[in-house]
């Protein structure tokens, strides 16, 4: 990396560090006043965004981009109301800041009570979705934190007129801009040089593909959030009721296919294959989803028109992101569970079932961070699990998993409170 790009960080980290100082001493009733504040100037340049993104759009067909990632990176004016919808929910939120919890006294005299504080300041390193940018800037501020922001070359425009949309909402609050700073520039030394960036920074959490997720693990100083990959089970057990199945089995699928909650591999148990796959698979092709097959649902689905192909070697080790599916029957539960803890990233995982025991074997055996009965996989999302919106989705097990909302953003101090105590 070069002096230049050492002291550009060196100058963000002092620059973060400073601004989360301010940010830790807010009152809730000041951080939503600043959040409403961000809500409204979002709204009041929604004409200057979704323009930059279009020209983000236009960019990424140029280069040839896959369809998946311009879905990821398109903003429309629903998809942009969505966004500064969510902020409103994360306003209505209780802030976890200042809570005290675990207060005791102990023997010798002295009261201990643990206090939730902010983390301080926050890298975030992701790719093409600019809706990032809102999110984690939203859920920052209003747990006290400071944020560095790396997004995608991809959606560079988009970022910087949210961005600056953003800290213009925060100076006129009369708060410090710099609590949220996006890196400008495409060079990727920069990603490196933020991962060791520990005198000023204090998590990091990519959100992106494998090779991200591993240069993060394996390059940074400092601690990593990691998580965003989905490979994502659904397994129709003997029990499931066929006909309630197929809509959940769509939504998980069909949704959304380019986000990373969405369904990748469903697994068929083998008594309810000849029956339920031809239907499933019908209705799926229906709606555009290509497949990857086990020989045994090649053969039963053989007779039908659509675009089914053999499995190969890694098809069930396959993020999709797309409306492609991975399809295996497999003999019972156990199996199910071994071919899930094989191929899963830790995302999410679901069973349709009616039969209670079966469920809750399923519920105890697969350890992800997210495990459904009769349910879609695409309820993995912070919005829907009442956080208000998400800063990630942790596919690990320490500090936080699952999607990260509010609570996930901070950590706690101890406070000893005694009387002149000494300890003996």
């Amino acid at each position: 990396m070069t002096v230049d790009n050492q002291a550009y960080l060196t100058q963000l980290g002092q620059q973060a560090k400073q601004a989360s100082y301010v940010l830790a001493n807010l009152s809730a009733t000041a951080k939503s006043a600043l959040l409403t504040a961000i809500a409204q100037a979002l709204a009041a340049h929604s004409a200057q965004i979704l323009a930059a993104n279009g020209e983000d759009i236009a960019a990424a067909k140029a280069n040839g981009l896959t369809e998946a990632m311009i879905d990821r990176l398109l903003l429309n004016q629903d998809r942009l109301d969505g966004i500064i919808a969510d902020i409103d929910n994360v306003i209505a939120l209780a802030d976890p800041v200042g809570e005290e919890f675990g207060s005791r006294l102990l023997e010798n005299g002295l009261r201990l009570t643990r206090r939730r504080v902010p983390l301080g300041v926050i890298g975030v390193i992701y790719e093409a979705r600019p809706n990032v940018t809102v999110d984690i800037a939203v859920l920052a501020l209003k747990t006290g934190n400071a944020v560095i922001l790396r997004g995608g070359k991809e959606t560079l425009q988009s970022n910087l007129v949210i961005s600056q949309v953003i800290r213009d909402a925060i100076s006129a609050q009369g708060l410090p801009a710099d609590a949220v700073q996006l890196i400008s520039s495409a060079d990727r030394s920069l990603v490196t040089g933020l991962l060791k960036l520990d005198q000023y920074v204090d998590m990091i959490v990519p959100r992106g593909g494998q090779h991200l997720q591993r240069l993060c693990a394996e390059q940074a100083t400092i601690p990593v959030i990691l998580g965003g990959i989905g490979i994502c089970h659904m397994y129709v057990d003997e029990q499931a009721d066929l006909t309630k199945a197929l809509a959940v089995i769509a939504n998980a699928k069909v949704q959304r296919p380019t986000v990373c909650n969405a369904l990748d591999t469903l697994l068929v148990h083998e008594s309810v294959a000849v029956s339920a796959l031809p239907a499933i698979c019908q209705h799926l092709s229906n709606l555009g989803v290509r497949f990857y097959a086990c020989p045994q649902t090649m053969q039963i689905c053989q007779q039908l028109d659509i675009d089914m192909q053999a499995a190969e070697a890694d098809s069930f080790s396959t993020e999709w992101l797309s409306l492609t599916l991975g399809i295996k029957v497999v003999a019972n539960l156990d199996e199910a569970v071994q071919h899930i803890r094989q191929h899963s990233s830790g995302h999410s995982e679901a069973i349709l079932t009616d039969n209670i025991h079966t469920a809750a074997a399923f519920m105890n055996e697969v350890n992800s961070a997210a495990v459904y009965v009769n349910a879609s996989t695409r309820f993995t999302d912070g919005a829907q699990f009442g956080l208000g919106a998400e800063v990630a989705v942790s596919t690990q097990k320490l500090h936080a998993r699952g999607p990260m909302g509010l609570e996930a953003l901070t950590t706690y101090k101890w406070l000893g409170w005694g009387d002149y105590t000494a300890r003996k």
